[in-house]
């Protein structure tokens, strides 16, 4: 039996079975490490004696009996009457059987209602809810958020005491309060899925782990709510979504925007369902904000390339969208279809009228989109500028490397008129190291050697070379035609200080670097320096 299988069956049934247990018992923190111990059990058991017949039923067997234990504990400390009768035993409870089949689906859905109590934060409903309904550990939830394990324990511990601070019952909310409590966990999908496609800090553009744990769970509410629209908006979205992650990020993680995307690379089977959910939930009435926004992800993934979307159409949805939901961010998409529309000078109008309002303010996608509207107005110094502020306001490590590289980058017209000399860059230390005859034991004589070859280099170019270490002693002579840096520190700063200059007094000449650091090559990139390997250089210089 595969630890796969097991793993699979008991992540679908750890809320099933916390939900039968709060609804029979209550204590939702004492329940859910009830059912964390009964779910380790099942793990170490289950791969050696076989799976049983009904694991749901064990499951809920195995963790009543340790939530009884666990309250006995309690009732131990405490030694207060009161605390005895408030925190009673699950045999002495007079309840239908916690694992009866009618209320599985209810249990879920009350669940899910209970992780997002309006008296939580935003914060913690996301973190209880992959927790509780989602299945994933503590640990899990801190990596995907970039947040210490410690520091998510206590954000789901204070949730789990709000929970319980609050007295809220295991039961659905009254109908009154329904309907916002389901918007609530809608927003708390929604959240997740987000988080997870367009990373807001971190080395990753994307956290596919939440992005897929957001969809799961909105197709489980999907199955618990087949009739509501706006349910089935929602997962139409988050799939026409994430159908374009594998075009959205190039060979070293850096961001392609929707324009340059290989449409090939698309999900299909994804784009399939997605539009056939929003096609079935459109006509059942007024379209919500998740509908609207999921019929504006078909118009992109069904236009067979990008000057081929029907922008008019997709304007018109974002005004309908504004007229349901007061948001910046979309006006600011809203902004881009007019832009795309109509003309950009009308999109930037919109841009500027939304930054005056100080709704945005510190967020780069609002200067990202001026600075993308001001490029295709010709303002190529204001656009440069507001990508540069941009990539200052982002967290995320790929949108800062690709603003950068949109503020550097040249026009045609720069480049053909350009008659810069080349500029090479050589990391010495990197080149010398992956020579495999030895040269690297004595740094100095071959970064000597490395400087006597590179006077050989028929290229109509200007070489620097950056020296660092013990190497910078073969700099003690002068090597004609060649420009030798010596590194005060680490030599990966020194070449990028080069680099940077250079751009800084020509964004236009073309720049060429010899290394074959993968850390130095990505923090060139916003410069839009190009990036060889050592053995480029070495074929030109040696005999």
């Amino acid at each position: 039996m595969s630890d796969a299988l097991v793993e699979d069956l008991l992540r679908i049934s750890a809320p099933q079975v916390l939900a039968a247990l709060v609804r029979r018992y209550g204590h939702f923190a004492t329940a859910e490490d009830a059912v964390q111990e009964g779910l380790l059990a099942a793990a170490t058991q289950w791969p050696v004696d076989g799976i049983p017949d009904d694991p749901r039923a064990w499951l809920i067997t195995v963790s009543a009996r340790r939530l009884t234990d666990l309250l006995r504990n309690e009732q131990a400390r405490r030694r207060r009457e009161d605390t005895v009768a408030r925190w009673a035993l699950p045999e002495d409870w007079l309840t239908p059987p916690a694992d009866r089949d009618p209320t599985d689906a209810d249990d879920t859905l009350v669940l899910l209602f209970m992780c997002c109590h309006p008296s939580l934060t935003p914060a913690s409903q996301v973190a209880l809810t992959l927790r509780a309904v989602g299945g994933l550990t503590t640990a899990e939830i801190a990596r995907a958020f970039l947040v210490p394990e410690a520091t998510m324990t206590k954000r789901i511990g204070r949730a789990k005491k709000t929970i319980k601070d609050s007295g809220v019952g295991f039961a659905p909310p009254a109908s009154a309060e329904r309907d916002a409590r389901l918007a609530a966990v809608l927003h708390v999908l929604y959240l997740i899925f987000t988080e997870g496609y367009a990373s807001t800090s971190g080395p990753n553009l994307h956290r596919v782990e939440l992005c897929a744990e957001a969809i799961r769970l909105t197709r489980l509410l999907h199955r618990l709510l087949p009739d509501d629209a706006e349910v089935t908006g929602l997962l139409a979205l988050m799939l026409l979504t994430d159908a374009r992650r594998p075009a959205r990020t190039g060979h070293n993680g850096e961001l392609v925007p929707m324009e340059d995307q290989n449409r090939a690379l698309w999900n299909t089977d994804a784009i399939t369902e997605g539009i056939a959910l929003i096609t079935d939930a459109l006509p059942r009435g007024v379209p919500g904000p998740y509908q609207l926004q999921a019929a504006i992800a078909a118009l992109h993934d069904e236009a067979a390339t990008y000057a081929a979307t029907d922008w008019p159409q997709i304007m018109l949805l974002y005004e309908r969208l504004l007229a349901l939901v007061d948001n910046p961010i979309i006006a600011l998409n809203h902004a881009v279809a007019v832009a795309m529309a109509r003309g950009p000078h009308l999109g930037l109008k919109l841009v500027d009228d939304l930054a005056a309002e100080g709704k945005l303010v510190g967020d780069h996608r609002l200067s990202a989109v001026r600075a993308h509207l001001l490029e295709s107005l010709g303002d190529r110094t204001a656009a440069r500028a507001a990508y540069l502020l941009a990539a200052q306001q982002t967290m995320s490590l790929p949108q800062q490397r690709y603003l950068h590289a949109r503020a550097a980058r040249r026009a045609p017209d720069e480049r053909a008129s350009n008659d810069a000399v080349m500029l090479i860059v050589v990391d010495a230390a990197n080149v010398v190291g992956s020579r495999p005859d030895g040269w690297w034991r004595d740094r100095a004589g071959a970064a000597r050697r490395l400087l006597v070859r590179l006077r050989t280099l028929e290229h109509p170019a200007e070489v620097v070379v950056v020296l660092e270490g013990a190497a910078k002693a073969a700099a003690s002579e002068e090597f004609e035609g060649l420009r030798v840096v010596l590194a005060p520190g680490s030599g990966d700063d020194a070449i990028v200080e080069v680099v940077a200059a250079a751009v800084e007094q020509d964004s236009a000449r073309p720049i060429t670097v010899v290394t074959a650091d993968r850390g130095l090559r990505a923090r060139l990139e916003p410069f839009g320096a190009e990036s060889v390997g050592p053995r480029w250089l070495l074929e030109r210089i040696e005999p």
